[in-house]
C-alpha cells in the first residue's frame, strides 16, 4: 500500500509500505480520509513516537470502510470513523474494533475524519473528567483550533459560559460565531487579569507557559486540564495559590491509553456527542482538504497558524460518499 513516511532528513514522502497485518480484535479499514493533528507535527520532527507496538505511520484519526473483519463481528463494507494510535496517513489501517465509530449522519468521509480525535479528546476531558455543567465558566485556550472550535460548541450545548484565547481578530470572530462569550486576544491582553478567579474549568493546550496564569484564572474548586505542551514542558507552580482555591490540575493524553480505555471513551463519545453532530448542534470545522501526497504542505499550513478548525488528507481517489 501507499503511505506517508518520514525520511532520515525529516521530510514527508509518499512511499510503498507493507499492508498492516491484523491482530486479535482488529479490522482492516480502507482509508478514504485522515485528519491532520499537531501531534503529527511532533511525530514528524521526532519528538512524539507512537506507543510501543503501534504503527510508525502518522495519523490519529480516519474514516473509511472495513475490508477485512478479522476475528470480529463487524461487517465488510461497513463505513466507519476510527480513533487511532497511528497509521492513518495510509491506504489501509488496522483498527481495534472498540475504536470504531459510525460515520455521523449526513457526514462525508472527509468531514468524519475531521471530528474523531477532537470529539474524543474534548468529551473525555470536559464531559467525562471534569463534568462541565450549566452555569459554569470554561476557558478554552487556542479557541480557533480543532480542539477549540469543537470545545466551544460542546460547552455551549452544556450550558456553560465560554471564554477563549486566540491570536487575531479573525480567529476571535470565528470563536464568537461558534458561541464564545468572552474573547481574549492573547497578543494584546493578559487572560489571567481578565478572568481572575472566574474559571470553573480550563482546557489548556499550552502547558508550562500558562501554568501560573491558569491558576490565577481558576475559580475556587476549579479544575484545569492540560492536554498539550505548545508552551513548554516545565513550569513553576505556586502550590499555596492552588491550595487556597482547592484547585485541581489534571494532565491527560489520549494516544497512549489502553485499547480498553479508548473503547470506553469511544462508546461514551458516540452516546453523548454523535447525536449532536447528526442534528447540527455541533458542526465540523473543516478548514481544507488536501491529497495524501501533500501531507508536507498540510503540516506547513498547520504550523503556520493559518488554519481555523481542522485539516484533512484525502486518501482514496474516489469521491467520498455520504455516511
Amino acid at each position: 500500500m501507499k503511505a506517508i513516511v518520514v525520511t532520515a532528513d525529516k521530510t514527508l514522502e509518499l512511499a510503498e509500505v507493507p499492508t498492516p497485518q491484523l491482530r486479535a480484535g482488529e479490522v482492516l479499514v480502507k482509508v478514504h480520509a485522515t485528519g491532520v493533528n499537531r501531534a503529527d507535527l511532533l511525530q514528524a520532527a521526532g519528538y512524539y513516537p507512537p506507543p510501543p507496538g503501534e504503527s510508525e505511520i502518522m495519523g490519529l484519526e480516519c474514516a473509511g470502510e472495513i475490508v477485512d473483519t478479522g476475528d470480529t463481528d463487524r461487517q465488510v463494507g461497513e463505513k466507519v470513523a476510527c480513533l487511532l494510535a497511528g497509521g492513518g496517513y495510509a491506504e489501509y489501517v488496522a483498527v481495534p474494533a472498540g475504536q470504531l465509530l459510525p460515520i455521523p449522519e449526513g457526514y462525508s468521509y472527509e468531514q468524519a475524519a475531521a471530528v474523531v480525535e477532537v470529539a474524543a479528546t474534548v468529551w473525555s476531558n470536559l464531559g467525562m473528567l471534569t463534568g462541565l455543567a450549566a452555569g459554569q465558566t470554561v476557558l478554552i485556550h487556542g479557541g480557533a483550533g480543532g480542539i477549540g472550535t469543537f470545545a466551544i460548541q460542546l460547552a455551549k450545548h452544556l450550558g456553560a459560559q465560554v471564554a477563549v484565547t486566540a491570536g487575531s481578530v479573525e480567529k476571535l470572530e470565528a470563536c464568537r460565531r461558534l458561541g464564545a462569550d468572552i474573547l481574549i486576544n492573547y497578543r494584546e491582553e493578559n487572560f489571567a487579569d481578565a478572568l481572575k478567579n472566574r474559571c470553573d474549568r480550563i482546557l489548556d493546550i499550552i502547558g508550562a507557559k500558562y501554568l501560573d496564569q491558569n491558576v490565577t484564572a481558576l475559580a475556587p474548586d476549579g479544575h484545569m486540564v492540560i492536554i498539550g505542551m505548545q508552551g513548554g514542558v516545565k513550569g513553576e507552580l505556586n502550590i499555596g495559590k492552588l491550595l487556597a482555591k482547592r484547585g485541581t490540575i489534571s494532565a491527560t493524553a489520549l494516544r497512549a491509553r489502553s485499547h480498553a480505555d479508548k473503547a470506553r471513551i469511544v462508546t461514551d463519545t458516540i452516546k453523548h456527542v454523535w447525536p449532536l453532530l447528526a442534528d447540527g448542534t455541533i458542526t465540523h470545522q473543516l478548514h481544507a482538504t488536501l491529497p495524501l501526497a501533500d501531507a508536507a504542505r498540510a503540516h506547513e499550513l498547520l504550523r503556520s497558524g493559518a488554519v481555523t478548525g481542522t485539516l484533512v488528507l484525502n486518501v482514496c481517489s474516489n469521491e467520498a460518499s455520504k455516511g
